[in-house]
């Protein structure tokens, strides 16, 4: 009996063999299974495109230095671009940059013509504004009948939003209107000069005119007006190819901006704070009374934003800016990936 315990107590033993086996391989494994966590949660490197001027982008800003993006398991370059919206959907669509954001008036146009971008996401609406010149006697709508409206770009969203919105309006904004071009900063002197009457343009460069002269204006609309209260305007879009092949991380990056913009919504004062250094020309304090003019909280995806893309598309087809033969519902479901679905 002695010799036959002393025996199964031997490393010999059958089963004690297979024990230690075990154990070994567990040992040579725990490493390689560690490596693989810690390779399967390294940050996915994305570069996003977006325009530091543009205020409403706070969440942007707020989206990396508050951790949002490092939160959803991204580590964000973050490239200021100012050119034009061809010229970046174009970047994205080359894979020069990974993802941007931008308004929705701006991009349908080339995403039409088939730039190989989708739409993720949402961050807010608001952003452009009708003011007419009250010395001019511009206080309404029907007012503008006659006058001349300045721009800063012919093409920008506040033209092309403005002219769906007057014609629904019954005003005719080719006949009734004249459209005239002049650099952002100029708009305040050319209606001092009389050149124009009205000016269609975004914050902050409308409030800071405003702000100056102290009552010489007065807003007419703007486009979170009647129907368009609760339509988004700046959408997030990412490379066709990273959306086909890495669903999940564009989805973690349109997650991490509608969080930050949530952030936004409910702690101005500390986001103000934030993007304040990103925009020397105005202060925190007025940066939190245009953060109140814009829609924060309004930031929808999955059926809902295809939606409001095909509203806006239908607009702009009505108006010659999409082609008259293009499927607003069509168009919209080729442009939008619900990536959160």
């Amino acid at each position: 009996m002695s010799q036959k315990h002393n025996h199964n107590d031997n490393d010999t033993d059958p089963r004690r063999r297979s024990v230690l086996r075990l154990a070994g391989a567990a040992a040579i494994a725990a490493p390689a299974l560690i490596l693989g966590r810690q390779a399967w949660s390294a940050p996915r490197k994305l570069t996003f495109a977006w325009n530091q001027n543009a205020f409403c982008l706070t969440p942007i800003v707020v989206a990396q230095e508050k951790g949002f993006f490092e939160k959803n398991g991204l580590q964000v370059d973050l490239i200021n671009y100012s050119g034009s919206t061809d010229q970046l959907l174009e970047s994205i669509a080359t894979g020069k940059a990974d993802a941007a954001v931008g308004m929705i008036h701006r991009w349908l146009k080339p995403l039409e013509a088939g730039f190989d971008v989708k739409i993720i996401g949402s961050s807010h609406g608001g952003c452009v504004r009708l003011v007419g010149a009250k010395a001019a006697g511009v206080t309404s709508l029907q007012h503008l009948k006659g006058k001349t409206v300045g721009v800063s770009d012919l093409a920008a969203p506040g033209k092309h939003f403005f002219t769906i919105l007057l014609a629904k309006n019954g005003i005719d904004p080719d006949k009734d209107i004249t459209w005239r071009q002049y650099p952002a900063d100029l708009l305040g002197v050319a209606v001092d000069k009389g050149e124009i009457q009205a000016i269609a343009d975004g914050d902050p460069n409308l409030y800071l005119l405003e702000k100056r002269t102290n009552g010489a204006y007065v807003e007419l609309a703007t486009n979170l007006t009647g129907e368009y209260a609760r339509k988004v305007c700046c959408v997030v879009g990412a490379r066709g190819e990273l959306v086909r092949n890495d669903k999940p991380t564009a989805a973690a990056l349109a997650r991490a901006i509608v969080q930050a913009t949530d952030y936004v919504d409910e702690n101005p004062n500390e986001a103000a704070k934030v993007f304040a250094k990103y925009s020397p020309k105005i202060n925190p304090e007025d940066l939190r009374k245009l953060f109140a003019t814009l829609t924060f909280n309004h930031h929808p995806t999955g059926v809902d934003l295809r939606e409001e893309i095909a509203f806006y598309a239908d607009d702009f087809r009505r108006i010659g800016v999409l082609k008259k033969s293009t499927d607003a519902k069509r168009l919209a479901q080729h442009v939008y990936a619900n990536v959160l679905g």
